[in-house]
């Protein structure tokens, strides 16, 4: 039975047959968000979840199965534990006001491709790897972004009050800016003033025109250079680090269980080596027994 469920959860046929099954949870799911396919189908839709959760929960068993007396060590692994919370939050009884959450949670099994595709679980491992790192990246652009946040108030609050009138509509700005989304025009506003350029149609807004060409220039530009080219290529860098790290653990994993299995066939072959020699050992002894048997026989006589 363990050899049975283990050669089942090992199979190419069964990991292809799983990734096919998210594949169509995630095509149900997304055919759930028309209200004509939910009128019409609504019946077979519902039978489709309860399939594909039934296939979800024979693949749990499978793989505790496969652990034969200890199935305790299913979840020593991340993966498994997560696909067990995703099932488990499915089976929860939702019901009345409760039904956008169990959307939700049928939604979150697309995300077992994850667990389905190694790759894909590369790379979320790099992105895990990366967050320590990406906290300090994170904690250097918040700072730059409160610096230059304050600084545009100072300067560019009276003259362009729709972006820059308080902290927190200048960082919203700010990020506006650091994504390259239209900073131009933010800058064009403060270096021509809120009078010449941009405030058309919103002229009663505009009470304190001030142009600033160099200052603006020079702002928005060094912040462009700073957030968007140094900081947020730091994001990039530590993830691609993390991608390494990533990348040479699963060589290793890959490595060290290639390892063991080669062990253990070793360790079967020296154990059948022993046991056929054992087994010549104890035709041998029979032979001798009797031939000893047919002496004492002769002698009787």
């Amino acid at each position: 039975m363990v050899q049975k469920a283990i050669q089942i959860r090992e199979s190419a046929w069964f990991q292809n047959f799983i990734t096919v099954i998210i594949l169509m949870a995630g095509v149900v799911v997304g055919v759930e968000t028309y209200p004509v396919m939910e009128e019409h189908y609504g019946s077979v839709l519902h039978a489709m979840n309860w399939l594909i959760l039934g296939i979800f929960i024979v693949e749990i068993v499978v793989k505790v199965a496969a652990e034969g007396g200890r199935p305790w060590r299913y979840f020593y692994d991340a993966w498994n534990v997560f696909d067990f919370l995703i099932v488990a939050l499915c089976l929860l009884p939702f019901g009345g006001s409760f039904v956008s959450v169990l959307r939700l949670l049928r939604v979150l099994r697309v995300l077992k491709l994850v667990t389905a595709l190694p790759k894909l679980q590369i790379l979320v491992g790099a992105l895990l790897k990366s967050i320590p790192s990406m906290v300090y990246v994170s904690i250097l652009l918040g700072l730059l972004f409160y610096l230059y946040a304050v600084t545009a108030v100072f300067f560019f609050g009276e003259n362009d009050p729709i972006h820059f009138k308080n902290l927190q509509l200048s960082m919203l700005s700010l990020f506006r800016t650091v994504t390259l989304e239209d900073w131009t025009d933010l800058m064009y506003i403060n270096m021509y003033g809120c009078g010449n350029y941009g405030y058309g149609g919103n002229e009663a807004l505009c009470t304190a025109s001030k142009a600033q060409p160099l200052f603006a220039a020079g702002f928005f530009v060094s912040f462009v250079l700073s957030g968007t080219m140094v900081i947020l290529n730091l994001f990039i860098g530590v993830i691609m680090s993390g991608m390494d790290e990533a990348q040479v653990e699963a060589a290793e994993m890959a490595k060290a269980s290639q390892k063991g299995r080669n062990s253990l066939a070793q360790d079967l072959a020296e154990l059948n080596a022993k046991l056929s020699e054992l087994t010549q050992q104890i035709a041998q002894m029979q032979v001798r027994a009797g031939a000893m048997t047919d002496n004492r026989e002769r002698a009787a006589k």
